[in-house]
């Protein structure tokens, strides 16, 4: 079996300014199944975000939507060198987000990160498995 797309489903407050934040950054948007409770950001052909409304999100869960000041889920994404990486996590605290930690450079791998304008912690990396070390 295998997984032909992902949706990712985080509760924001606003999704006008979720929709600039991801769009500033250089993200689209799918327009077909967004609308004022939720916005569907694509990060690949096969990869979608749904910020959604807290109040909408609560309607998939019984469960309450997290604080601000935890963290339920860290979602990594992994682009295509460490310098689309810096772009992005560069463009996204340009926009209101703020940087994690510094960032981690592990030879093989490439890492940086940025808590975005609704608290929700994205690792941002790029890995060159063929550099990845044996022993």
């Amino acid at each position: 079996m295998k997984i032909n797309q992902i949706y990712v489903n985080l509760p924001v407050k606003d999704i006008q300014k979720t929709k600039e934040f991801w769009t500033n950054i250089g993200f689209s948007i799918n327009e077909q199944i967004s609308d004022e409770r939720a916005v569907c950001i694509v990060m690949s052909d096969n990869i979608f975000v749904m910020f959604i409304t807290e109040e909408y999100f609560q309607t998939f869960s019984e469960r309450p939507v997290p604080k601000g000041d935890t963290t339920q889920v860290l979602v990594a994404i992994g682009l295509n060198s460490r310098e689309e990486v810096d772009q992005v996590v560069n463009a996204a605290v340009e926009n209101g987000a703020y940087q994690h930690e510094e960032p981690q450079d592990y030879g093989w791998m490439y890492q940086n990160s940025f808590w975005d304008i609704n608290g929700h912690g994205w690792n941002v990396t790029f890995a060159d498995l063929s550099q990845l070390p044996t022993t």
